[in-house]
């Protein structure tokens, strides 16, 4: 199941939208480990562009 609400509190991407939403049409997110991550700190969004 895909998520329904995608928050985001980067008010300068491209992407953010009222309420903390993201508007994009697909979110990339790539681990600093290659395939798997551990927490939160080890990722990042590369759907990010700026405002």
């Amino acid at each position: 199941m895909l998520a329904k609400d995608v928050l985001c509190e980067v008010n300068n991407c491209h992407y953010w939208a009222d309420g903390n939403l993201c508007s994009a049409d697909r979110i990339y997110v790539v681990s600093h480990k290659g395939k798997t991550a551990d927490d939160s700190k080890e990722t990042d969004c590369k759907t990010f562009i700026p405002e």
